[in-house]
């Protein structure tokens, strides 16, 4: 068994063990009911770990957290607004500036 990600939120945790198990990977969470332990214990020990139990879907389970925090993961191309001219961010909608909607 190794350990494969470690975060104060709990939360994040989750959701990186329910990635992993839609990819037939099994995890098991330690350290979960620490977090309210923070202030009596350093913060490091209490953090959530997230552990790949077979050691052979590490290398998988690592890759596969790589890709979730990718930056260029599903990004939208910048586009420019047809009303105003300006750059938007390509995961909006609308024209921050002028509020003319995406064309297209």
């Amino acid at each position: 068994m190794k350990r494969l990600y470690t975060d104060q939120n709990s939360l994040m945790v989750g959701n990186i063990k329910n990635i992993m198990e839609n990819n037939d990977i099994e995890c098991i969470i330690k350290n979960f009911m620490l977090v309210g332990s923070v202030g009596e214990l350093p913060p490091t020990v209490c953090s959530t770990e997230l552990w790949v139990i077979n050691d052979e879907q590490y290398d998988q389970a690592k890759q596969i957290l790589k890709e979730v925090f990718s930056e260029d993961k599903d990004k939208d191309p910048k586009w420019k607004c047809s009303s105003c001219g300006e750059m938007i961010e390509g995961q909006f909608t609308d024209c921050w500036n002028c509020g003319q909607g995406k064309k297209g």
